[in-house]
């Protein structure tokens, strides 16, 4: 999402990382491009796009309008002729709105009395699983079926994007707890039901693959050997909690039907470590090496599919 310095306001969508990040360095080149007095100075931008409280903007609203204004902006500031009364209303406005928003019940309350329910969406895995007494999240059960019973023979099934518009109501209805029936005919486009699933993948507070395991898969894949890339990531993937290591067994076992059905959907284990790679495992804070990381991103879920057996079987296979 970009905000201009006009507030007009932009959303750019697309499931293709390396697209997004072309999109990104398209947009930083046209900001570093403009003149100096034009760019959003960093300050700002971080205000944009930090996760705030409320009363935090309200406060950062009190302190930016102590800040001295550049002189054209003065001389309009005099000209309105502001009078004491109309800034004493704006700041009583700003007091009763603080007192409101600090006396509201908190979301944990709220949940107690049953006016929220848990959410599904963005919740952590083991917290969806706890919930339904589970290993693997009810809703990614129902998603692999309904692609596994019509859409497998799909052409750029996972990685042609459905209508946003419904993916939002289907992830409305699914945190509403209502009862889901994937078969109806509001969600006929089996693109809704993948977009779905890669958004509940994508929102998870930590992803599939732990934060704390990321530079560990990173490094297992390195490894020139073969034999010993597949043994490391095996060994990786066993030491993960019960409900990573079974949601990504269910999950990759459907990948692997997926690709399977590469030469009726042209979605190859490759195809599917691009679209997978980073919305399933990602570092905690992104760093300079963002390229690189998706490359060893995509690589990693690829090999996974491509040696399966050898990493989610039993010792013995």
């Amino acid at each position: 999402q970009i905000t201009t310095v006009s507030g007009n306001e932009f959303l750019l969508q697309s499931d293709i990382d390396v697209l997004i990040l072309d999109w990104f360095h398209a947009i930083k080149n046209a900001i570093d491009r403009l003149p100096k007095e034009q760019r959003i100075t960093s300050r700002n931008l971080e205000f944009k796009l930090r996760r705030s409280s409320s009363i935090e903007l309200l406060n950062n609203l009190d302190t930016e309008s102590k800040e001295p204004k550049p002189e054209h902006r003065k001389s309009l500031i005099f000209r309105l002729n502001y009078s004491a009364s109309d800034t004493n209303d704006r700041n009583r406005v700003k007091s009763r709105l603080k007192k409101f928003i600090s006396r509201r019940p908190s979301l944990k309350t709220l949940q107690e009395k049953g006016l929220i329910k848990d959410q599904i969406f963005g919740s952590h895995l083991h917290s969806v699983c706890e919930h339904e007494k589970s290993t693997v999240p009810q809703f990614v059960r129902l998603c692999i079926e309904a692609v596994e019973r019509r859409g497998l023979d799909v052409d750029g099934i996972y990685r042609v994007s459905g209508n946003l518009a419904t993916i939002q109501k289907l992830r409305f209805v699914v945190n509403q707890e209502e009862k889901l029936n994937l078969d109806d005919s509001q969600w006929e486009d089996i693109h809704v039901v993948t977009g779905a699933l890669k958004m509940f993948f994508r929102e998870l507070p930590e992803p599939l693959f732990p934060y704390c395991s990321f530079e560990e898969f990173v490094e297992a894949i390195k490894n020139k050997d073969k034999a010993t890339r597949i043994k490391s990531i095996r060994s990786l993937v066993k030491k993960l909690p019960r409900p990573n290591y079974e949601t990504m067994k269910i999950l990759f076992e459907h990948l692997q039907k997926i690709a399977a059905k590469e030469s009726v959907n042209l979605m190859s284990t490759q195809s599917l470590g691009i679209v997978f790679g980073p919305t399933l495992l990602r570092p905690e804070k992104e760093t300079g090496n963002m390229a690189v990381h998706m490359l060893y991103q995509n690589q990693i879920v690829e090999l996974m599919l491509s040696e399966y057996s050898k990493i989610f079987g039993s010792e013995e296979d």
